[in-house]
């Protein structure tokens, strides 16, 4: 099966993506691509895609990734009726019940006036 992901390339805190095709079981670094489809860069958020080749491997059924079919998306490339969306993971917090939030709400107590000394 073929895969559409990301190969990150560039230098150390600037990554520049190829967008590629290749065998889904192959890692992303192995260098065994089938065709190069694009390019991403999330610095500028410039995208350059041959939508041709894209649709062609996708029609022939590439599996986007959950993060090039999100680029993909953008730049207005429809996805087949077979594709299924990923959905969003919802963040939970491990102790719920201690969260300051979740904590029945103390009243005030009424703070006592100390009595007012006798003037002499």
């Amino acid at each position: 099966m073929l895969a559409i992901r990301m190969q990150r390339n560039g230098r150390v805190h600037a990554p520049v993506y190829r967008i590629v095709v290749q065998e889904a079981q192959r890692h992303p670094l192995s260098g065994r691509v089938v065709a190069e489809v694009g390019n991403y860069n999330p610095e500028t958020k410039k995208v350059v895609l041959d939508k041709e080749k894209v649709e062609f491997y996708l029609s022939h059924g590439a599996q986007p990734s959950s993060r090039v079919a999100f680029v993909l998306k953008k730049e207005g490339i429809k996805m087949p009726k077979w594709y299924k969306e990923t959905p969003q993971k919802q963040a939970k917090a491990k102790h719920a019940d201690k969260l300051r939030k979740n904590q029945p709400k103390e009243e005030p107590t009424p703070v006592e006036e100390a009595p007012a000394e006798s003037a002499e």
